[in-house]
């Protein structure tokens, strides 16, 4: 198992201020004004290379480049997957259409893997309050939200070390 973060729960406080002060703005206008977004990305490739590369830079766990997290190909690679689908309207939509749920409490069987570049990084106790059966809670050395492009094997450590608990 990867080395626990001693100081990830401490820092993510600090983190989410932060993200709270300068981060969410995205998370609002795809929460509240999705089409209005995805007209002007589906319109334009610099806009939706720009919208996810930002992205890349603030939330992958690198040394203030995405290219010290992702290889280049990649961010491009992904970036194109919106662009080549014309799905930047779709993809914001979803905030729109779930943004209520996730304040919802989550009683099924959850396991948390706590990346310390991620978007938000809840201590077990914070968890523990949306997820009423937490049975899993990892933080982890290295990785940011992106954890399946930033750190695969280490995710695929964490998904299979939460499903040998139903074994």
């Amino acid at each position: 198992m990867p080395t626990l973060n001693a100081g990830c729960a401490d820092s993510g406080i600090e983190a989410e201020k932060e993200m709270q002060r300068t981060g969410r703005g995205y998370s609002a206008i795809q929460a509240t004004r999705p089409q209005t977004l995805g007209y002007g990305l589906t319109d334009s490739p610099a806009g939706q290379a720009a919208w996810i590369a930002e992205k890349f830079w603030a939330w992958t766990d690198n040394d203030g480049h995405p290219e010290d997290a992702l290889s280049r190909r990649t961010i491009l690679d992904e970036i194109s997957v919106y662009w080549f689908t014309a799905s930047a309207t779709s993809s914001a939509r979803l905030y729109w259409e779930s943004f209520a749920d996730f304040r919802d409490k989550v009683t099924a069987p959850s396991g948390l893997s706590v990346y310390p570049r991620d978007i938000t990084r809840p201590s077990r106790r914070e968890a523990e309050l949306r997820f009423t059966d937490l049975r899993w809670f990892q933080e982890l050395p290295r990785g940011g939200h992106f954890a399946a492009l930033e750190q695969p094997e280490s995710l695929v450590e964490q998904v299979r070390g939460f499903f040998r608990l139903f074994r």
